[in-house]
Order: structure tokens, then sequence, then C-alpha cells
């Protein structure tokens, strides 16, 4: 077997990003990965960072963190294992970007696009969110995004200075 023929059969990997800003906020994110963990394999978990709730600021400072991991699930079984751990851990559906316990968004499954039953994969938001781009370079340096190809390091070139300050591992 040829080093190309181990890389091609490696699985591909799933990106979750976690995030809490209510209550015991280090505790919350563990508990999600140890709940995680019966059904994905985690290979790397990143700092914690802590970052300003957006869009209202006022709202308590988030905890975030990028993990790295691999799951025979698809998209949808994944996403719904997903909702019951945030439901678990005390997340209510209430606003939109309220406060929240557990926050767990699927960053990229496996380098794939998905578009469908209001599930969009990448996150089409990470490219202009600190929390996930500084963890995710953390643990990924190599990362390039799904749809565009481009480098997480020019993604991170292009955050604006409020999003280069405004960030911190906490």
């Amino acid at each position: 077997m040829t080093n190309q023929d181990i890389l091609e059969n490696h699985p591909k990997p799933v990106f979750l990003g976690i995030g809490s800003n209510i209550g015991d906020r280090i505790a919350n994110i563990n508990n999600a990965c140890y709940l995680l963990s019966s059904f994905c394999k985690i290979y790397k978990i990143s700092n914690f960072y802590e970052t300003n709730s957006w869009p209202n600021e006022s709202y308590p400072k988030y905890l975030n963190i990028i993990l790295k991991c691999w799951t025979n699930f698809q998209p949808y079984l994944l996403l719904k294992n997903i909702k019951n751990i945030e439901k678990k851990l005390g997340r209510k559906e209430k606003v939109k970007n309220s406060p929240r316990t557990c926050d767990i968004d699927i960053i990229d499954f496996k380098g794939q696009k998905y578009n469908k039953d209001n599930m969009k994969i990448p996150h089409p938001r990470l490219i202009d969110r600190n929390f996930v781009l500084f963890p995710l370079f953390e643990i990924e340096k190599d990362w390039k995004h799904p749809k565009n190809n481009i480098s997480i390091d020019k993604l991170l070139e292009n955050l604006d200075l409020k999003s280069l300050r405004s960030i911190k591992i906490f």
C-alpha cells in the first residue's frame, strides 16, 4: 500500500463548532463533547475562545471551541442528534441569536456541500466568524473552504480589525 492509497482511504473529518454563553460555559461545552463522543470519534479539540455576543453585545460573552471528529452519520442524522444534545443541555428555542447554554453548528461535513431541508453545509456564515476561524486554524492549519477552496489563513486575513481584536483565548 502506498502513501497515496492510505490518504485516499482515510475518512474525511467533520468540524463542529460548540458555544455557550449561559451558566457554566466550560461545563456546558465539555458536556456537549462528552455527549457527542457517543456517535463522533473526536480527534482534536481547540482551546476555548471568548468573544462578545453577536449581534447584541450586551448579552453575556460566548466561549467557543471547534472540534475535529469523524462520524458515520449522514448530515441530517448528525444534525438531529446535535439538536437533541442542545436540548438535553438546556437550550430553549427562543429568539434567534439569544443567549444559550449550548449551540452546536456543523461547520464542515467531510468537505461536502449540502443545501436542502433547511440545512446548509459548510456553515454559510463561517467566513465572517472569528470564533470559528481562529479555533479552526488552531487545529487544522491546512483547512480549505469546501465551496470556494479558500485557505483558512486567507479567510483569517479577510477578517476586519474589530473581529481580530475582539477574540481571546480563555
